[in-house]
């Protein structure tokens, strides 16, 4: 199974991801080069994150470049994208392509269950069906350029104000959820469980 580190930022609740997962929570740089596995929870605004990010963006990239299964949760997605409408100028991680933008003529934030719809095969949702439900906090979604790399995709709103947005992505290596899977129950255990698998 091997090391899984999971990044601390100095923000959130990472306990609730520790007991779901497993791992250690470190924010030391060589413990993650050490690790196995990465994983990056993030809570909280897109700019703020991303300076606290600044001292480990390239062992966070390097890890991904390696190889490394990598997992983003929640802002942990958007982190993977070139940037925020949130904090303009603040650059994320850019490993995908693509922007985060605010969700409009919808309540927010979307906070709550709601059901995750497969768009491709991917090895976190080994086991789990189709329209299952998983566990949302949050104003803010990434909208992909490549198509290729989403996984699932939510549809939030009612009546004729509706937002179908991407909720999880996959390729190679690096997977990511807009979701919190150590607050979705049964269905988050196992996307963890998957993960600590690969």
């Amino acid at each position: 199974m091997g090391l899984i580190a999971i990044v601390d930022l100095g923000i959130g609740n990472l306990a609730s991801v520790r007991k779901a997962l497993g791992g250690t929570v470190t924010s030391d740089p060589y413990e993650m080069e050490r690790a196995e596995k990465l994983v990056l929870p993030g809570v909280g605004n897109f700019g703020a994150v991303v300076e606290r990010l600044e001292p480990l963006r390239g062992v966070i990239l390097d890890a991904i470049n390696d190889g490394k299964p990598f997992l983003g949760i929640c802002l942990g997605l958007q982190l993977l994208f070139e940037g925020s409408e949130e904090s303009p100028g603040s650059e994320g991680l850019g490993v995908f392509r693509g922007r985060v933008v605010r969700f409009r003529g919808v309540r927010t934030p979307h906070i709550g269950w709601n059901q995750l719809w497969k768009r491709k095969e991917c090895p976190l949702f080994e086991g789990i069906r189709d329209g299952a439900y998983f566990y949302f906090v949050h104003s803010y979604y990434a909208v992909p350029e490549e198509g290729d790399i989403v996984a699932g995709v939510t549809d939030y709103g009612s009546g004729g104000r509706r937002v179908v947005f991407t909720s999880a992505v996959c390729r190679e290596n690096v997977y990511a959820v807009q979701f919190h899977p150590e607050k979705s129950g049964r269905n988050g255990l196992l996307v963890m469980r998957n993960f600590r698998g690969l």
